[in-house]
């Protein structure tokens, strides 16, 4: 089985070189077994044959059987097409080629009989068939054909032009599984076959492919779905569960003065449920004499730093530094101001080292880490360079986490010989489906209530026309005294049409708000550090009353008096972006508003995205949401973390699935760990060919 499967595409019969290359550039398609798991993406039925009189309508596909009458080259060497006319009993209707030309002359001849399929289009008034699927139509082999849903594949421009569009893949997966008799061994246990009921493995494939029924194809897909996730989760909770038993880690056992003090007199308000419940899983890692490896997700305001802060002063009280390391100067500098005025009048020492701090002021620092005087070091990248060591580091807390490449994060574990316990944040809830793969290699804490006093952000979606009204908002917020964010979209530092689109309205700002009455600061990526800083200081400190800015202020940006976030042209926005963006207001106790401006042609997706944010202010709905709209690649983070590549389970819609397959791989686990028992050896053979060459799934932090 293995060697005949692991066979290169080339020497499929129907391939050979030339399409071998483009299988493997296209579609990553390199040996038999790649052919055999590339699925359609849907089906269509070709059981019925409808009349030229059927086609009414352009949603749907019809299958029709007639003769061509003509074939005629029309236009001129630049827009040439052929048109032909297809004739049955009712009537007739035109088929329409604009590629492949002298192939489609040479290939149909008028007067014979054909069969074609396709979705009909308008062309010139008229319902036409464009580049229809056609063959010779033969009555005795349609009526003996028992398999007539046939699958649809993905293909590509460069594919079609090879031949190997659906029709193409499909005759290629047809060769292969002529040749695979006996050749399609079974790879899930038989307990697990038995006690989930599903079909076989050279059943599913062949079914999965060339159904005979509707029926059929929802048990084939259900088993390979089944055994992806399954082989998934086996991966990653092995890796977890791997980590857990050989990274041995800093036993912290005291809970000491230093702790308890900012728990009785420091505190900035009563702790909620959710941040004692985080500390206290927290609290247990770190005691248990293994490294804690473990993600913290919250919603924005939901007070994660201190919750980390408390962590950090636990590492104190066992006689270890920590450190914090932040993506952004601005973020850095945030933390480092909430974090020394929630410990000022406390015996702490913290630092701050970004890539703007003075050679003398790090030469201070440096020094101060390696006699161990430093207790708390918050820093970006500048953190992990290799003049910055440590005296005992024993806690690490990594903010935004899908911001720094593995590499980067892992330099921060080799600043002592014991690895620190890590602590992940991440402000962008996480859906339970990415939570139980994506990030299923780490333990979740979740805090999903926000500190008491804090109102929901109130959220309104409106169009140009109200220009008016939302100017006199405004100059009704900043006469109580409030500050406001205007937000322009900047895909891309290099999109210079954003970025005047930016400039102008900052000019217009000026404009509706003059000065002397009115301060308005302009914040994007192009300005220097030291501009930035100066423009975001101004508006922390209550200098100016409106910042007019790109999304460099998404994360982090701590401002309680800012009540007011404007976002203009909001349906270019993703949600979880969107989402980040309205947590910049709604931190001090007014009642705070998210104002979406948009354009009135909207896509439906779009219209969508603007609904569920005037809908609803629960970070983990919208993320759910996003996935829904959007898929798991294109989510904050899951690209550069090596999200799943699935061949057919959806994180979308396999939500039971998943559930199932986590629980499954558990309790296996749980009682074989090596899967050494006979009974799991072939699932230890599977995850061990994955092993191979397939990407690590579990890598995340």
């Amino acid at each position: 089985m293995q060697s005949f499967l692991e066979s290169n595409i080339t020497y499929l019969k129907g391939v050979g070189p030339k399409k071998a290359e483009i299988l493997k550039k296209e579609l990553g398609i390199v040996i038999f077994d790649d052919l055999l798991n590339y699925f359609p993406f849907r089906y269509v039925d070709k059981s019925r044959i409808y009349k030229v009189t059927d086609v009414v309508s352009d949603n749907t596909y019809f299958q029709l059987v007639g003769k061509i009458s003509s074939l005629e080259k029309v236009g001129d060497k630049r827009t040439r097409y052929i048109t032909a006319t297809f004739t049955d009993d009712s009537g007739s209707i035109g088929l329409i080629w604009f590629r492949g030309l002298q192939w489609v002359l040479n290939r149909f001849v008028p007067g014979r009989k054909y069969i074609i399929f396709g979705k009909p289009s308008v062309f010139k008034n008229q319902f036409n068939f464009v580049h229809p699927e056609i063959e010779d139509y033969d009555v005795e082999s349609f009526k003996l054909s028992g398999q007539r849903l046939e699958g649809i594949y993905s293909s590509t421009e460069k594919l079609k032009n090879s031949g190997l569009g659906a029709r193409g893949i499909s005759k290629l997966i047809k060769e292969l599984l002529s040749q695979c008799t006996n050749r399609l061994y079974e790879t899930l246990p038989e307990y697990i076959l038995s006690k989930y009921k599903l079909l076989d493995r050279e059943q599913s494939l062949i079914n999965i492919h060339f159904p005979s029924n509707s029926t059929i194809i929802t048990k084939a897909s259900e088993r390979l779905k089944f055994e992806e996730l399954l082989l998934i989760q086996l991966q990653i909770l092995g890796q977890k569960n791997s980590l857990n038993r050989k990274i041995i880690g800093q036993t912290f056992e005291v809970v000491g003065s230093t702790f308890n003090d900012f728990y009785e007199k420091h505190l900035p308000f009563t702790l909620t449920d959710a941040q004692k419940r985080v500390i206290k899983e927290i609290r247990a890692d770190m005691r248990n004499g293994y490294q804690m490896n473990r993600l913290l997700q919250g919603d924005v305001g939901s007070g994660k730093t201190l919750v980390a802060l408390m962590c950090m002063l636990l590492a104190m009280d066992n006689g270890f530094q920590s450190c914090i390391m932040a993506p952004t100067e601005i973020l850095a500098t945030q933390h480092f101001n909430s974090i020394t005025s929630m410990l000022q009048g406390m015996d702490i020492r913290v630092e701050l080292l970004t890539g703007s701090t003075k050679k003398k002021k790090r030469t201070v620092i440096h020094e101060s880490l390696i006699d161990g005087s430093l207790h708390l070091l918050i820093g970006t990248h500048a953190v992990i360079e290799d003049t910055v060591k440590f005296n005992n580091l024993g806690f690490v807390v990594i903010d935004e986490q899908h911001r720094f490449g593995v590499a980067q994060r892992a330099k921060l574990w080799r600043k002592n010989k014991v690895p620190p316990h890590v602590l992940v944040m991440t402000a962008t809830p996480i859906p339970r489906t990415l939570a139980m793969t994506v990030y299923g290699n780490l333990d979740i804490s979740v805090i999903d209530e926000l500190p008491p006093g804090r109102k929901p952000v109130s959220t309104s979606h409106l169009f140009e026309k109200s220009r008016l009204r939302v100017l006199g908002f405004m100059r009704e917020q900043i006469k109580l005294g409030r500050q406001i964010y205007v937000v322009y979209p900047l895909i891309r530092e290099s999109e210079k049409v954003d970025l005047k689109n930016l400039m102008d309205g900052y000019a217009n700002m000026l404009h509706d708000f003059p000065m002397p009455e009115y301060q308005v600061s302009v914040l994007h990526g192009r300005m220097k550090p030291e501009d930035k800083d100066f423009e975001m200081q101004r508006f922390v400190e209550g200098k100016t009353d409106i910042m007019v800015s790109t999304t460099v202020i998404e994360v982090g940006v701590d401002v309680p008096n800012a009540s007011v976030m404007i976002i203009e042209n909001s349906e270019r926005f993703g949600l979880s972006q969107l989402h980040q963006l309205r947590g910049r207001v709604g931190r001090g106790a007014d009642q705070s508003y998210c104002i979406l401006m948009s354009g009135y042609k909207l896509s439906n997706e779009g219209r969508k995205r603007l609904e569920i944010m005037v809908d609803t202010t629960d970070g983990f709905k919208i993320a759910e949401a996003d996935l829904q709209l959007r898929g798991p690649g294109d989510l904050q983070g899951t690209q550069q973390s090596g999200v799943l590549d699935l061949k057919i389970a959806s994180l979308v819609h396999d939500t039971d699935l998943i559930t199932k397959t986590r629980n499954l791989g558990e309790e296996i686990l749980q009682n074989d760990p090596a899967l050494s028992s006979p009974q799991n050896m072939l699932l230890k053979k599977q995850l061990e060919q994955i092993k191979k060459g397939k990407q690590n799934w579990g890598r995340i932090s």
